[in-house]
């Protein structure tokens, strides 16, 4: 069941494609995610688009080998990608996986049995406002105990970097559900030991059942992974699922998996993955 936890990341900062490259790039995606990218008109943002398809296609791909063009991977109305697997057969009970891309960096984790969530920031706030003014837009988001560690966290590159990380693992948890921006961020409240042995209290109540992760990238991001039990994803979500329902001794065997480290991978890397994929199909 490990290969289904997969961990990949993809530095965009290092691809700077020509037209051709892009549009080619673009062509290997079924046209109905075309859309999805080109209504950006930044180039920066159509990379984040492309390259989080990308991930997704060439990680099923190489995780259950389902031929590309049986491949479906579609959104909930929530926005969270899944992937359409009723016809297919494997050894993994419950593979999801989710994506995120903030800053320079764009990634996608999957999991086997429980649930995923995955969110990147980038440590940045608009350039006509302080730091405090900034952070004050999001106070409602956040418990009055995350609210005081974030405000007197110290300096004020301090205090952003402690108001993104909760921020980050908040986002990680309510994309795991498969929950939309309505979700009320206030009831997630995040305990930690410098941002060690991570857990949450949902409505007061601290939930055993789930893992979280938080990892420094570099250049001002940080990535978190929120692990957790598939009966708490939304009902839209848990009609894409395969199970929702295991005994204790089967869900922890998936709760305790290893979390591996983030593999770097480049964009050429899954242009050719997913052109392989297309030419052999």
């Amino acid at each position: 069941m490990e290969k289904g936890v997969q961990r990949w990341l993809v530095d965009i900062s290092k691809w700077n494609p020509s037209s051709n490259d892009f549009s080619f790039a673009l062509s290997l995606l079924p046209q109905t995610h075309h859309p999805s990218i080109t209504r950006f008109v930044k180039m920066e943002d159509r990379k984040r688009a492309l390259v989080s398809l990308l991930l997704q296609y060439a990680l099923v791909h190489e995780v259950l080998g389902i031929p590309y063009s049986d491949t479906v991977i579609n959104r909930t109305l929530e926005g969270k990608p899944f992937l359409e697997c009723g016809r297919f057969s494997f050894d993994i009970p419950n593979f999801n996986f989710n994506v995120s891309h903030h800053g320079d960096y764009v990634a996608i984790a999957s999991e086997p049995l429980c649930l995923v969530g995955l969110d990147i920031v980038n440590f940045t706030i608009p350039e006509k406002e302080t730091v405090q003014e900034y952070i004050q837009n999001f106070s409602s988001c956040f418990s009055s105990l995350e609210w005081d560690r974030i405000i007197t966290a110290g300096s004020n590159e301090d205090v952003l970097t402690e108001f993104y990380r909760y921020w980050c693992l908040k986002e990680a948890y309510v994309k795991a559900i498969g929950s939309g921006l309505g979700y009320g961020l206030q009831k997630v409240e995040f305990h930690h030991i410098n941002w060690t042995n991570i857990s949450v209290k949902v409505d007061g109540v601290t939930n055993p059942r789930w893992r979280f992760w938080l990892f420094d990238l570099g250049k001002g991001h940080s990535v978190s992974i929120a692990r957790g039990y598939p009966r708490s994803a939304v009902e839209s979500y848990k009609r894409s699922l395969k199970r929702t329902e295991f005994d204790e001794e089967e869900y922890n065997v998936g709760l305790n998996l290893p979390n591996p480290r983030f593999v770097f991978k480049t964009v050429e890397e899954l242009i050719s993955v997913v052109h392989k994929a297309l030419c052999s199909c």
